[in-house]
């Protein structure tokens, strides 16, 4: 599914095939999960293959480690470079892209004394296959702020996403909608979280999420097109009586929820301010005008 017998990564300076590719079974990211990614999009434009926002991408990347205690000795520019590269040699267009620093052979919990790099790439359309979901209320709450750094793309929080998905799954639905220590909604497992009321879109703030990208782009939309948004904290109760909502993210794009807790939302999702933002994100990514959106 990622990767066959001719495709190319790109793995600590060199450019090599896949299957070729090895990695130290003693490293503390297989073993504790201590090490950072990035997902990142490439799209074909109608001005060619372009990778939306590799440096915002790869500078988080570079904030991960900080914030964690990895060492991170790459530059900006050159991964991005790196990462057209790897496009390239497996002739790729509309593909996602993985970075992943993992930490050396090292079992005892200290920093790590070497790290690893690697850039892979695969064909990649959309997670949900353009879907509109039903999602559930998790019963997994997203991790206190104070026990990790939650602005961090760690590789060992992801745990807490793929039980909270699972459970999703296992009741029924399509996704899961998780909350903070303090019972406020925060996020998807992999995507950010709006909801439209009254004409106004609704989104948690910063400090229990993660500060997403595509959660980033979706309020500069907003601003540049006048559509009204607030960062507020919020019950999911709340949520019974909205008018719209969706998931973002970089993977998921800007994606429709139809229905919380078998609750179906009362406006149509042609007609709300998400579909708005998703026909202005699309012409975003594929540098296409969006002046045409009316709102």
């Amino acid at each position: 599914m990622y990767y066959n017998e001719n495709t190319i990564l790109f793995l600590d300076g060199k450019f090599v095939k896949a299957k070729d590719a090895t990695t130290d079974l003693f490293g503390q990211t297989m073993h504790y999960g201590y090490g950072a990614f990035e997902g990142i999009r490439a799209y074909q434009t109608i001005n060619g293959v372009k990778i939306f926002k590799a440096h915002e991408h790869f500078e988080r990347l570079k904030k991960s480690c900080e914030l964690i205690g990895i060492p991170f000795r790459y530059d900006v520019e050159e991964l991005t470079q790196i990462s057209y590269q790897v496009l390239k040699k497996n002739n790729l267009k509309d593909a996602y892209i993985r970075p992943l620093i993992s930490c050396g052979p090292n079992m005892s919990l200290s920093a790590p004394t070497s790290v690893s790099l690697m850039i892979a790439a695969w064909e990649w359309k959309n997670y949900f296959d353009d879907q509109s979901l039903k999602i559930c209320v998790s019963t997994f709450q997203r991790p206190n702020p104070k026990s990790v750094r939650m602005e961090a793309k760690a590789c060992g929080y992801y745990v807490n996403s793929i039980m909270a998905t699972n459970e999703a799954k296992q009741r029924g639905f399509d996704e899961a909608l998780m909350l903070d220590i303090n019972g406020f909604v925060a996020e998807g497992p992999g995507a950010n979280f709006f909801y439209e009321k009254d004409g106004v879109l609704y989104t948690p703030p910063l400090g229990n999420i993660l500060p997403g990208i595509t959660r980033q782009t979706v309020l500069e939309i907003c601003r540049e097109m006048d559509l009204p948004v607030e960062e507020k904290f919020f019950r999911p109760e709340e949520l019974f009586e909205a008018d719209s909502a969706f998931f973002c993210g970089t993977a998921a794009e800007v994606i429709n929820i139809d229905s919380i807790e078998g609750q179906v939302f009362s406006k149509p999702w042609k007609q709300s301010m998400g579909a708005i933002v998703q026909e202005a994100y699309k012409c975003i990514v594929l540098d296409k005008s969006y002046s045409y959106v009316i709102v």
